[in-house]
Protein backbone atom coordinates (compact mmCIF):
# COMPACT_ATOMS: atom_id res chain seq x y z
CA UNK A 1 0.00 0.00 0.00
CA UNK A 2 2.84 2.41 0.89
CA UNK A 3 4.42 1.87 -2.53
CA UNK A 4 1.14 2.59 -4.32
CA UNK A 5 0.51 5.77 -2.30
CA UNK A 6 4.06 6.90 -3.09
CA UNK A 7 3.44 6.19 -6.78
CA UNK A 8 0.33 8.41 -6.70
CA UNK A 9 2.11 11.25 -4.88
CA UNK A 10 5.14 11.17 -7.19
CA UNK A 11 2.81 10.87 -10.16
CA UNK A 12 0.90 13.97 -9.04
CA UNK A 13 4.05 16.06 -8.58
CA UNK A 14 5.49 15.04 -11.94
CA UNK A 15 2.11 15.50 -13.62
CA UNK A 16 1.74 19.09 -12.39
CA UNK A 17 5.32 19.99 -13.29
CA UNK A 18 5.27 18.38 -16.72
CA UNK A 19 1.85 19.77 -17.67
CA UNK A 20 3.09 23.29 -16.87
CA UNK A 21 6.26 22.81 -18.93
CA UNK A 22 4.27 21.25 -21.78
CA UNK A 23 1.76 24.12 -21.95
CA UNK A 24 4.48 26.80 -21.76
CA UNK A 25 6.55 25.10 -24.44
CA UNK A 26 3.54 24.59 -26.71
CA UNK A 27 2.25 28.16 -26.30
CA UNK A 28 5.63 29.80 -26.94
CA UNK A 29 6.35 27.50 -29.90
CA UNK A 30 2.96 28.43 -31.36
CA UNK A 31 3.76 32.12 -30.89
CA UNK A 32 7.06 31.75 -32.76
CA UNK A 33 5.17 29.90 -35.51
CA UNK A 34 2.96 32.97 -35.99
CA UNK A 35 -0.25 31.41 -34.69
CA UNK A 36 -2.75 34.10 -33.55
CA UNK A 37 -3.00 34.64 -29.79
CA UNK A 38 -6.70 33.74 -29.72
CA UNK A 39 -5.98 30.39 -31.36
CA UNK A 40 -3.22 29.74 -28.82
CA UNK A 41 -5.67 30.43 -25.99
CA UNK A 42 -8.48 28.34 -27.46
CA UNK A 43 -6.59 25.34 -28.79
CA UNK A 44 -2.96 25.14 -27.65
CA UNK A 45 -3.58 25.95 -23.98
CA UNK A 46 -6.88 24.05 -23.92
CA UNK A 47 -5.26 20.96 -25.40
CA UNK A 48 -2.25 21.25 -23.11
CA UNK A 49 -4.24 21.52 -19.89
CA UNK A 50 -6.33 18.49 -20.93
CA UNK A 51 -3.26 16.42 -21.79
CA UNK A 52 -3.08 14.82 -18.30
CA UNK A 53 -6.70 13.68 -18.52
CA UNK A 54 -6.17 12.34 -22.05
CA UNK A 55 -3.08 10.33 -21.16
CA UNK A 56 -4.38 9.03 -17.81
CA UNK A 57 -7.74 7.97 -19.29
CA UNK A 58 -6.11 6.37 -22.34
CA UNK A 59 -3.79 4.33 -20.12
CA UNK A 60 -6.62 3.37 -17.77
CA UNK A 61 -8.70 2.16 -20.73
CA UNK A 62 -5.74 0.23 -22.10
CA UNK A 63 -5.35 -1.42 -18.68
CA UNK A 64 -8.96 -2.59 -18.80
CA UNK A 65 -10.35 0.08 -16.45
CA UNK A 66 -12.83 2.02 -18.63
CA UNK A 67 -14.81 3.31 -15.65
CA UNK A 68 -11.66 4.86 -14.19
CA UNK A 69 -11.12 6.56 -17.57
CA UNK A 70 -14.68 7.92 -17.76
CA UNK A 71 -14.70 8.80 -14.06
CA UNK A 72 -11.52 10.80 -14.58
CA UNK A 73 -13.12 12.79 -17.42
CA UNK A 74 -16.37 13.61 -15.59
CA UNK A 75 -14.65 14.04 -12.24
CA UNK A 76 -12.15 16.48 -13.76
CA UNK A 77 -15.01 18.58 -15.13
CA UNK A 78 -16.65 18.65 -11.69
CA UNK A 79 -13.33 19.63 -10.08
CA UNK A 80 -12.73 22.30 -12.76
CA UNK A 81 -16.00 24.13 -12.12
CA UNK A 82 -16.81 23.34 -8.50
CA UNK A 83 -13.36 23.45 -6.92
CA UNK A 84 -11.11 25.39 -9.29
CA UNK A 85 -13.47 28.20 -10.33
CA UNK A 86 -14.89 28.26 -6.80
CA UNK A 87 -11.44 28.85 -5.27
CA UNK A 88 -10.41 31.22 -8.06
CA UNK A 89 -13.53 33.37 -7.57
CA UNK A 90 -12.82 33.58 -3.84
CA UNK A 91 -9.31 34.85 -4.54
CA UNK A 92 -10.38 37.27 -7.28
CA UNK A 93 -13.93 37.54 -8.68
CA UNK A 94 -13.88 36.49 -12.34
CA UNK A 95 -15.29 38.91 -14.92
CA UNK A 96 -16.32 37.37 -18.25
CA UNK A 97 -15.82 39.67 -21.25
CA UNK A 98 -14.88 37.27 -24.04
CA UNK A 99 -17.58 36.54 -26.63
CA UNK A 100 -15.73 33.34 -27.52
CA UNK A 101 -15.99 32.12 -23.93
CA UNK A 102 -19.69 32.96 -23.85
CA UNK A 103 -20.20 30.96 -27.05
CA UNK A 104 -18.30 27.97 -25.66
CA UNK A 105 -20.51 27.70 -22.56
CA UNK A 106 -23.73 26.69 -24.39
CA UNK A 107 -21.57 24.34 -26.46
CA UNK A 108 -20.37 22.71 -23.23
CA UNK A 109 -24.00 21.97 -22.31
CA UNK A 110 -24.69 20.55 -25.78
CA UNK A 111 -21.75 18.12 -25.68
CA UNK A 112 -22.69 17.15 -22.11
CA UNK A 113 -26.18 16.19 -23.30
CA UNK A 114 -24.66 14.32 -26.25
CA UNK A 115 -22.51 12.27 -23.89
CA UNK A 116 -25.54 11.45 -21.71
CA UNK A 117 -27.50 10.25 -24.74
CA UNK A 118 -24.62 8.02 -25.84
CA UNK A 119 -24.24 6.28 -22.47
CA UNK A 120 -27.98 6.13 -21.76
CA UNK A 121 -28.00 2.46 -22.82
CA UNK A 122 -25.41 1.68 -20.14
CA UNK A 123 -22.36 1.41 -22.38
CA UNK A 124 -19.90 3.35 -24.51
CA UNK A 125 -19.26 1.55 -27.80
CA UNK A 126 -16.66 2.37 -30.42
CA UNK A 127 -19.44 3.94 -32.48
CA UNK A 128 -20.30 6.19 -29.52
CA UNK A 129 -16.62 7.04 -29.10
CA UNK A 130 -16.42 7.83 -32.82
CA UNK A 131 -19.34 10.26 -32.49
CA UNK A 132 -17.56 12.01 -29.61
CA UNK A 133 -14.30 12.25 -31.55
CA UNK A 134 -16.17 13.58 -34.59
CA UNK A 135 -17.61 16.22 -32.27
CA UNK A 136 -14.11 16.97 -31.03
CA UNK A 137 -12.72 17.54 -34.53
CA UNK A 138 -15.77 19.68 -35.36
CA UNK A 139 -15.07 21.75 -32.24
CA UNK A 140 -11.45 22.14 -33.28
CA UNK A 141 -12.56 23.32 -36.72
CA UNK A 142 -14.95 25.84 -35.17
CA UNK A 143 -12.20 27.03 -32.80
CA UNK A 144 -9.79 27.62 -35.68
CA UNK A 145 -12.46 29.49 -37.65
CA UNK A 146 -13.41 31.62 -34.64
CA UNK A 147 -9.77 32.27 -33.77
CA UNK A 148 -8.99 33.53 -37.25
CA UNK A 149 -12.17 35.57 -37.53
CA UNK A 150 -12.37 37.22 -34.08
CA UNK A 151 -9.11 39.09 -33.80
CA UNK A 152 -10.23 41.61 -31.15
CA UNK A 153 -11.71 39.26 -28.57
CA UNK A 154 -10.63 40.00 -24.98
CA UNK A 155 -9.35 36.43 -24.62
CA UNK A 156 -6.76 37.22 -27.31
CA UNK A 157 -5.67 40.29 -25.33
CA UNK A 158 -5.20 38.24 -22.17
CA UNK A 159 -3.22 35.56 -24.00
CA UNK A 160 -1.05 38.16 -25.74
CA UNK A 161 -0.31 39.80 -22.39
CA UNK A 162 0.70 36.43 -20.94
CA UNK A 163 2.91 35.51 -23.90
CA UNK A 164 4.65 38.89 -23.87
CA UNK A 165 6.16 38.17 -20.44
CA UNK A 166 7.68 34.92 -21.72
CA UNK A 167 11.40 35.25 -22.53
CA UNK A 168 11.85 31.65 -23.64
CA UNK A 169 13.70 31.04 -26.91
CA UNK A 170 12.23 28.83 -29.62
CA UNK A 171 14.84 26.15 -28.94
CA UNK A 172 14.05 26.13 -25.21
CA UNK A 173 10.32 26.04 -25.94
CA UNK A 174 10.68 22.96 -28.15
CA UNK A 175 12.88 21.24 -25.55
CA UNK A 176 10.31 21.88 -22.80
CA UNK A 177 7.51 20.78 -25.10
CA UNK A 178 9.18 17.41 -25.68
CA UNK A 179 10.39 16.96 -22.09
CA UNK A 180 6.97 17.92 -20.74
CA UNK A 181 5.23 15.38 -22.97
CA UNK A 182 7.62 12.55 -22.04
CA UNK A 183 7.28 13.22 -18.30
CA UNK A 184 3.50 13.54 -18.72
CA UNK A 185 3.38 10.03 -20.15
CA UNK A 186 5.59 8.59 -17.38
CA UNK A 187 3.70 10.34 -14.57
CA UNK A 188 0.34 9.29 -16.03
CA UNK A 189 1.48 5.68 -16.13
CA UNK A 190 2.66 5.90 -12.52
CA UNK A 191 -0.55 7.55 -11.34
CA UNK A 192 -2.87 5.00 -13.00
CA UNK A 193 -0.84 2.07 -11.66
CA UNK A 194 -0.96 3.39 -8.09
CA UNK A 195 -4.66 4.35 -8.24
CA UNK A 196 -5.85 1.04 -9.71
CA UNK A 197 -3.75 -0.93 -7.21
CA UNK A 198 -5.19 0.97 -4.23
CA UNK A 199 -8.73 0.54 -5.58
CA UNK A 200 -8.19 -3.22 -5.78
CA UNK A 201 -6.76 -3.45 -2.24
CA UNK A 202 -9.48 -1.29 -0.63
CA UNK A 203 -12.32 -2.75 -2.65
CA UNK A 204 -13.30 0.66 -4.04
CA UNK A 205 -14.62 0.81 -7.59
CA UNK A 206 -12.48 2.19 -10.41
CA UNK A 207 -15.22 4.74 -11.03
CA UNK A 208 -14.92 6.26 -7.54
CA UNK A 209 -11.12 6.36 -7.76
CA UNK A 210 -11.36 8.06 -11.15
CA UNK A 211 -13.90 10.61 -9.88
CA UNK A 212 -11.86 11.55 -6.82
CA UNK A 213 -8.12 10.96 -6.50
CA UNK A 214 -7.32 10.75 -10.21
CA UNK A 215 -9.66 13.58 -11.24
CA UNK A 216 -8.20 15.91 -8.62
CA UNK A 217 -4.64 15.06 -9.65
CA UNK A 218 -5.17 15.58 -13.37
CA UNK A 219 -6.99 18.89 -12.71
CA UNK A 220 -4.24 20.45 -10.58
CA UNK A 221 -2.59 22.11 -13.63
CA UNK A 222 -5.89 23.90 -14.36
CA UNK A 223 -6.07 25.04 -10.73
CA UNK A 224 -2.62 26.60 -10.86
CA UNK A 225 -3.23 28.21 -14.26
CA UNK A 226 -6.65 29.65 -13.34
CA UNK A 227 -5.53 31.12 -10.00
CA UNK A 228 -2.44 32.68 -11.60
CA UNK A 229 -4.50 34.15 -14.45
CA UNK A 230 -7.17 35.58 -12.13
CA UNK A 231 -4.56 37.23 -9.88
CA UNK A 232 -3.05 38.90 -12.96
CA UNK A 233 -6.48 40.16 -14.05
CA UNK A 234 -6.54 37.78 -17.03
CA UNK A 235 -10.09 36.69 -16.21
CA UNK A 236 -11.00 35.32 -19.62
CA UNK A 237 -8.01 32.95 -19.52
CA UNK A 238 -9.07 31.77 -16.06
CA UNK A 239 -12.59 30.80 -17.08
CA UNK A 240 -11.83 30.02 -20.73
CA UNK A 241 -9.18 27.53 -19.63
CA UNK A 242 -11.77 25.60 -17.61
CA UNK A 243 -14.53 25.66 -20.24
CA UNK A 244 -12.19 24.60 -23.04
CA UNK A 245 -10.73 21.83 -20.88
CA UNK A 246 -14.21 20.53 -20.00
CA UNK A 247 -15.23 20.34 -23.66
CA UNK A 248 -11.97 18.55 -24.47
CA UNK A 249 -12.58 16.11 -21.60
CA UNK A 250 -16.07 15.13 -22.75
CA UNK A 251 -15.29 14.83 -26.44
CA UNK A 252 -11.63 13.82 -26.67
CA UNK A 253 -10.84 12.12 -23.35
CA UNK A 254 -13.94 9.90 -23.28
CA UNK A 255 -13.77 9.42 -27.05
CA UNK A 256 -10.18 8.19 -26.96
CA UNK A 257 -10.89 5.94 -23.96
CA UNK A 258 -13.94 4.47 -25.69
CA UNK A 259 -11.98 3.76 -28.85
CA UNK A 260 -9.27 1.95 -26.90
CA UNK A 261 -11.63 -0.05 -24.68
CA UNK A 262 -15.39 0.05 -25.34
CA UNK A 263 -17.30 -0.21 -22.07
CA UNK A 264 -20.32 -2.39 -21.34
CA UNK A 265 -22.42 -2.43 -18.19
CA UNK A 266 -21.37 0.99 -16.96
CA UNK A 267 -22.48 1.86 -13.46
CA UNK A 268 -25.90 3.62 -13.49
CA UNK A 269 -24.36 6.14 -11.07
CA UNK A 270 -22.22 7.49 -13.90
CA UNK A 271 -25.32 9.05 -15.44
CA UNK A 272 -27.70 9.55 -12.52
CA UNK A 273 -25.10 10.93 -10.09
CA UNK A 274 -21.86 11.99 -11.76
CA UNK A 275 -23.14 13.34 -15.07
CA UNK A 276 -25.98 15.09 -13.25
CA UNK A 277 -23.51 16.84 -10.92
CA UNK A 278 -21.32 17.89 -13.87
CA UNK A 279 -24.29 19.16 -15.88
CA UNK A 280 -25.76 21.08 -12.93
CA UNK A 281 -22.45 22.87 -12.30
CA UNK A 282 -22.22 23.71 -16.01
CA UNK A 283 -25.70 25.29 -15.92
CA UNK A 284 -24.79 27.38 -12.88
CA UNK A 285 -21.61 28.54 -14.62
CA UNK A 286 -23.61 29.51 -17.71
CA UNK A 287 -25.97 31.61 -15.59
CA UNK A 288 -23.11 33.31 -13.75
CA UNK A 289 -21.07 33.96 -16.92
CA UNK A 290 -23.94 35.62 -18.77
CA UNK A 291 -25.02 37.54 -15.69
CA UNK A 292 -27.56 40.33 -15.62
CA UNK A 293 -27.82 42.90 -18.42
CA UNK A 294 -24.93 41.30 -20.26
CA UNK A 295 -22.43 41.76 -17.41
CA UNK A 296 -21.09 38.30 -16.59
CA UNK A 297 -18.95 37.50 -13.59
CA UNK A 298 -18.40 34.81 -11.01
CA UNK A 299 -18.31 36.72 -7.72
CA UNK A 300 -17.22 35.48 -4.31
CA UNK A 301 -20.71 34.46 -3.21
CA UNK A 302 -21.17 32.44 -6.39
CA UNK A 303 -17.71 30.94 -5.90
CA UNK A 304 -18.78 29.77 -2.43
CA UNK A 305 -21.90 28.27 -4.01
CA UNK A 306 -19.81 26.29 -6.50
CA UNK A 307 -17.54 25.06 -3.68
CA UNK A 308 -20.52 23.96 -1.59
CA UNK A 309 -21.91 21.96 -4.52
CA UNK A 310 -18.50 20.34 -4.97
CA UNK A 311 -18.29 19.46 -1.26
CA UNK A 312 -21.85 18.08 -1.24
CA UNK A 313 -21.10 15.94 -4.30
CA UNK A 314 -17.98 14.46 -2.73
CA UNK A 315 -19.91 13.75 0.49
CA UNK A 316 -22.40 11.89 -1.71
CA UNK A 317 -19.53 9.86 -3.17
CA UNK A 318 -18.13 9.13 0.30
CA UNK A 319 -21.42 7.81 1.64
CA UNK A 320 -22.02 5.78 -1.53
CA UNK A 321 -18.85 3.79 -0.79
CA UNK A 322 -20.23 2.52 2.52
CA UNK A 323 -23.79 1.80 1.42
Amino acid sequence: MTLFILAILVGFVLLIWSADRFVDGAAVSAKYAGIPSLLIGMIVVGFGTSAPEMLVSAMAAADGSPELALGNALGSNIVNIGLILGITALIAPIAVHSNIVKKELPLLLVVSVLFALLIFDGGLSRFDAGVLLLGFFSFMGWSIYSGLKSKKDSLATDVEQELNVQTMSLKAAIVWLVVGLVVLIISSRLLVWGAVSIAEIMGISDLIIGLTIVALGTSLPELAASIAAARKGEHDIAIGNVIGSNIFNILAVTGIAGMIAPADNLSPDLLSRDWLAMFSLSIFLLIFAYGHRGIGRVNRAEGIGLLLIFIAYNAWLFFSIYQ
